[in-house]
């Protein structure tokens, strides 16, 4: 450390390390903005510190359909095994009250022939007998075995509510499976979206724009697609609403509103006066605290069950000056889609104000369409030109290859003083 401290003034390093220091800027890890809806459909909100816990149980079966599928498979089996044990105490209580345990303890195996008028379920000796008897009576399996006797009037009572219990926790169990599999949102993760929207001249007019389609080929009979922006706003008065919603309209030229679904289809929202989109420009966009959530609903043709599919558009996912490629082509005299470029898009000419700016100076939109047309020219004259310069760049080595290959005359003088030109 001496020896550097000679070689090398403290003051320069210390010069050295600030310059170092203002050369790397500090990046700091930018936090992602928070979106109600994910991009999957699933809703980004958590409840918390709810007192009344109890209401779920009012709605059983609700809850029961809404739990994960471990703990549906968990309460599943729990609620037959807890009825079978139940039912099973119930029934060594009848055969202990009436003395059958202590019968077949103490009659021998010639005597015990003798007991099956006389007990009210015939081979219940212990605990275990009594378990088995419980789910051949509950699930109807009936080996043959064990039976019940006319001796006993509260046997035959325990045999018809147990009946009535099992039938009930069939129903309901049953009826949560089946519900659990043929949920709404199941049939919703082959409806898509593009992964981004643009925003984009359409017929005059900046539309906001994106993707739906359909990977079935059973259709969604009347559906419908309904467009929401979400995004935090303070009143006059100072009150914030952190999630202030808008409907914004769909440009659709069926009356209905309903959309075909047979084909992806690109689903266009004007931006007029009524859209919250009306004062943002490109450059706005960015800065802007919003959320476009979209939900396409529809009645599923195979099964008649109601569905939903949303998902989300934040401002980093909304493309200005672009527009979605065209996926759909006739091949042989069928229409074929090409979900390899569902969500590509080209960019295209559009100005960067906002629709308001381009309403009140319709004139903008023409400069912005001039400019692209002598851009898309000068582009075009360029590749020209380039093309020009490597076909002649390549006729130019074509000669030269060919002029290498020309064979050379060689002249031969003969003793006579005669001339003779050959070729090798």
């Amino acid at each position: 450390m001496l020896a550097r401290k000679s070689i090398i003034p403290e003051e320069y390093v210390l010069a050295r390390i600030a310059a170092e220091n203002l050369r790397k800027p500090r990046i700091r890890d930018r936090l992602p903005r928070a979106r109600f809806i994910a991009k999957s459909g699933a809703c980004n909100l958590a409840h918390k510190n709810i007192r009344e816990q109890g209401r779920f149980l009012q709605d059983i079966f609700t809850t029961l359909v809404d739990l994960k599928w471990r703990h549906t498979l968990v309460i599943f089996t729990m609620s037959f095994l807890c009825s079978w044990l139940l039912f099973a105490i119930m029934w060594w209580l009848v055969a202990f009250a009436h003395g059958d345990i202590y019968a077949y303890m103490e009659k021998s195996g010639m005597e015990k022939s003798g007991l099956e008028s006389t007990v009210c379920v015939t081979n219940v000796r212990s605990f275990t007998s009594a378990f088995l008897f419980s789910i051949e009576v509950q699930v109807t399996i009936g080996f043959g075995g064990r039976m019940m006797t006319e001796e006993c009037p509260l046997a035959i009572t325990v045999l018809i509510l147990q009946n009535i219990v099992g039938l009930i926790i069939n129903a309901v169990m049953l009826g949560c499976i089946f519900m659990k599999t043929a949920q709404a949102h199941r049939r919703a993760e082959t409806l898509i979206f593009s992964r981004h929207a643009v925003i984009a001249v359409r017929n005059g007019k900046l539309c906001f724009m994106f993707r739906v389609g359909d990977l079935r080929k059973s259709m969604i009979i009347s559906a419908s697609v309904r467009i929401q922006v979400v995004k935090k706003t303070t009143t006059p008065e100072g009150e914030v609403v952190p999630i202030h919603q808008l409907d914004i309209p769909v440009d659709n030229p069926i009356e209905s509103n309903n959309i075909f679904l047979v084909a992806p289809l690109i689903i266009c929202h004007v931006i007029d006066k009524r859209s919250p989109l009306y004062d943002i420009s490109a450059t706005d966009l960015a800065n802007q605290d919003l959320e476009v959530i979209v939900i396409l609903e529809g009645v599923v043709e195979t099964t008649g069950i109601t569905t939903q599919a949303r998902t989300s558009y934040i401002a980093e996912e909304i493309q200005w000056g672009h527009r979605f490629v065209s996926i759909v082509t006739e091949e042989e005299g069928v229409y074929s889609v090409d979900y390899s470029k569902f969500g590509n898009t080209v960019k295209v000419a559009a100005p960067r104000c906002s629709a308001r700016e381009l309403d009140e100076k319709p004139s903008i939109l023409i400069q912005t369409l001039q400019k692209s047309e002598l851009s898309h020219q000068n582009s075009l004259r360029k590749r020209n030109s380039m093309r020009r310069n490597n076909s002649m760049r390549r006729s130019n080595s074509i000669r030269r290859n060919n002029s290498s290959l020309i064979v050379p005359k060689v002249q031969f003088m003969t003793p006579e003083g005669n001339q003779n030109t050959s070729e090798s």
